[in-house]
């Protein structure tokens, strides 16, 4: 395993972030493992030298986070990087369960921290940009957690440029807790975020740990292929994004010839593109299978030449924002 200090906080993560939207129960979705079946493979990600692990409330509606604190309950808690998130609804019948006011960040929060079994998590991030609440609340509310103790570093996920850079302004300007991490969306066949928000991060020392870096499967198998996995068949989400648009196919044809030619999958090559890109500190990388972590971190091995990364880069073409909302 490889390590990198995450923004500049000082603190040194795994160059895979273990992404946990797959445990959990799969009540809540068909491809989400059960709590057994999870524990095997957060139990080999230890194993493999991992000591960073997303997740969020609103994953298996809590389920997530529980199976995650129980398992890490049997290691050495000060080892570990454990970041959630907090922002989506957790309760139809509670509409102060989401969002991200003061109420809703300190309850939701408090939860987080009862289901992972800490004092303190070592990152909390809004899971999106919450239109109803004033950024400044939201920060000052954030900014409390860290002071109690309840969180020792705040992060930020999927939003405008713009508003990221409100947030950081509005922190610097009020003494605040700064949001030191930006999970964004970001893959070879989603780029838009190159635009503006990278070179912010970069500018500004934000540790960038982006989401679906393999496209939600898109990036692991030949296009035509992708309806007859599980996921495929039932994940309406992985249509709502742009990858089959612009230069998406042919990108996935690419990565497939590039693997063959390398002797290795094209969840690697994929990955191996994202762990090339010097704004990237740690993909966050879910899977389902044992076998498929293993893949991931020997990734880290794989070598891209600069004529390897224009060859996949070169087809790619605009698309629509995604992933924002």
């Amino acid at each position: 395993m490889e390590y990198t200090t995450l923004g500049s906080t000082g603190m040194e993560v795994s160059r895979i972030c273990l992404g946990c939207m797959s445990f959990g129960s799969s009540d809540w979705r068909e491809w989400v493992l059960d709590e057994e079946e999870s524990r095997e493979i957060i139990e080999r990600a230890i194993d493999l030298g991992i000591n960073f692990f997303d997740t969020a409330n609103m994953y298996s509606e809590g389920e997530s986070e529980r199976v995650l604190g129980d398992v890490l309950s049997d290691y050495d808690r000060d080892s570990q990087v454990v970041a959630t998130k907090g922002y989506f609804q957790m309760d139809d019948d509670n509409p102060n369960s989401g969002g991200l006011s003061r109420k809703a960040i300190e309850q939701e929060l408090q939860n987080s921290l009862d289901r992972l079994g800490v004092d303190t998590v070592d990152l909390y991030q809004i899971h999106r940009w919450d239109e109803q609440t004033p950024i400044e609340e939201t920060l000052r509310a954030l900014d409390d957690a860290v002071r109690r103790g309840d969180a020792r570093y705040v992060g930020a996920s999927s939003m405008w440029a713009r508003q990221f850079a409100r947030a950081l302004y509005e922190s610097e300007r009020e003494g605040l807790e700064r949001f030191v991490t930006m999970q964004n969306h970001y893959n070879l066949v989603y780029r838009e975020e190159e635009r503006e928000m990278l070179p912010l991060c970069e500018e500004e020392g934000v540790g960038v740990i982006p989401w679906s870096p393999l496209a939600r499967g898109y990036l692991t198998r030949p296009h035509e292929e992708i309806d007859a996995t599980t996921r495929g068949e039932t994940e309406e989400y992985l249509y709502e994004h742009p990858y089959r648009e612009g230069g998406g196919p042919e990108i996935n044809e690419r990565v497939a010839e590039l693997a063959a030619e390398k002797g290795v999958t094209m969840a690697q090559i994929a990955l191996a593109w994202l762990l090339h890109q010097e704004w990237v500190d740690a993909p966050i990388v879910g899977t389902t299978s044992v076998e498929h972590l293993e893949d991931a971190v020997e990734a880290l091995e794989i070598s891209l030449s600069s004529s390897d990364m224009a060859y996949l880069e070169e087809p790619y073409e605009p698309v629509r924002v995604s992933g924002h909302e």
